[in-house]
């Protein structure tokens, strides 16, 4: 079996941020030889996500409207501790912070219209996200 590891930092201008990584994702794959296997995309914080979607703008804003309407930025508990990131936490759980892609004859074996990207929900601040490629 194969494996190919690297790591992507984020550095988002805005606090709140999209970033499609799919040609990032797809360019390990083919770097790495697999042919058959997975690769897992995995945030590397709590206050990030990362998912698989439509990379259509409409559906884009819908989702940050989601989003903010299940975890507004509010005054949570957490704040007493001196953060005023609760809001991020809470969205990392909503999209969740890995995906695990297949690859199949040597590429990412995604559906037509999907693509993989980073969500980050308290940024402007040094990120790392984790590609960990298996298979053979």
């Amino acid at each position: 079996m194969k494996s190919a590891t690297e790591y992507l930092t984020f550095e988002t201008k805005q606090r709140r941020e999209l970033v499609r990584i799919t040609e990032r994702v797809a360019a390990l794959v083919q770097r790495s030889g697999i042919a058959e296997g997975m690769v897992l995309v995995s945030a590397m914080h709590i206050t990030a996500g990362v998912f698989v979607n439509d990379d259509e703008p409409g559906l884009h804003d819908d989702i940050w409207t989601w989003l903010e309407g299940l975890a507004p930025r509010a005054d949570y508990r957490h704040h007493r501790t001196g953060e005023d990131n609760g809001d991020a936490h809470l969205k990392n759980l909503l999209v969740h912070h890995q995906v695990i892609v297949p690859i199949t004859k040597g590429k990412l074996d995604l559906g037509p219209w999907q693509a993989i990207f980073y969500a980050e929900f308290d940024g402007q601040r040094t990120k790392r996200l984790i590609l960990k490629a298996i298979g053979d």
